[in-house]
């Protein structure tokens, strides 16, 4: 059975997506849990580079794709990129927190990862 590019670039997407929420609840609980602001702003920073380093890992994963689905892939996860690196750059805690999440997000509620991990894999159908 041949490999779903799609599925294995979802599934990358998602445990990339997971490790970010990983994070966010120990950065949670650190703050909020622990009142420890720089554990808290460490974890933030993790998250960041995590999301700032996602178009160099994602590089070898879109061979498989038509040239313009690669377009629009590769778009996308290099605006995760960029705005995480953009965050690191400027060093605010508050913009790295808000990585992934629009203004209108819910708790509960997928964030812009999880969303595009799921559009990736409807991409196949």
């Amino acid at each position: 059975m041949p490999v779903n590019s799609y599925e294995v670039i979802a599934n990358w997407l998602d445990a990339e997506a997971a490790q970010v929420r990983d994070i966010e609840k120990r950065a949670s609980s650190a703050l909020y849990d622990d009142k420890d602001e720089h554990l808290y702003r460490e974890l933030m920073r993790q998250k960041a580079i995590l999301l700032a380093s996602l178009a160099d890992n994602f590089a070898s994963l879109d061979e498989p794709l038509s040239a313009e689905e690669r377009t629009v892939v590769q778009e996308r996860v290099g605006r995760f990129s960029l705005s995480a690196s953009k965050a690191l750059e400027i060093g605010s805690v508050f913009f790295m927190s808000a990585l992934l999440y629009p203004d209108d997000h819910k708790d509960g509620d997928k964030n812009d990862l999880e969303s595009f991990a799921e559009k990736v894999r409807n991409m196949s159908q």
